[in-house]
């Protein structure tokens, strides 16, 4: 099973696109890290390695919302040990859409690969028509 790790720079944008996920994918594990570790905006990479750990998925895919969340997300890569680490995936593709796309493909049983294309094409479908 695929799990997913949202970073955000906000509290209230990683909780509220897990709500969403959740609300769309049912029983996929996610996980929303936002803030600082003090509350305030930014990102905290202990609690982006306590997300990836406390998780229960084979696999990882860990969306990040913006430049520095990106820098924590690497930090945390660097610090784990290399057997887990080959089985997360940082995931290039716009947060909220992305994550959503990504969530309800792997609700499917779908794998981490396929997953992820599900969250790159996010970037290119149109919300107007």
């Amino acid at each position: 099973m695929v799990g997913i790790v949202l970073v955000s720079h906000s509290r209230e944008v990683a909780q509220g696109t897990a709500d969403l996920v959740h609300g769309m994918a049912g029983e996929v594990e996610v996980a929303a890290v936002g803030g600082g570790s003090d509350g305030s905006l930014g990102t905290d990479p202990e609690g982006i390695r306590a997300a990836i750990e406390g998780l229960e998925a084979n696999e990882v895919l860990v969306f990040m919302d913006l430049g520095s969340a990106v820098l924590s997300a690497e930090t945390v890569l660097d610090m784990l040990e290399p057997e887990r680490r080959e089985v997360i995936r940082l995931v290039d593709a716009p947060f909220v859409e992305g994550a959503f796309a990504a969530g309800v493909t792997a609700s499917t049983g779908a794998s981490a690969g396929e997953c992820v294309e599900a969250a790159e094409e996010a970037r290119t479908v149109s919300k107007l028509h």
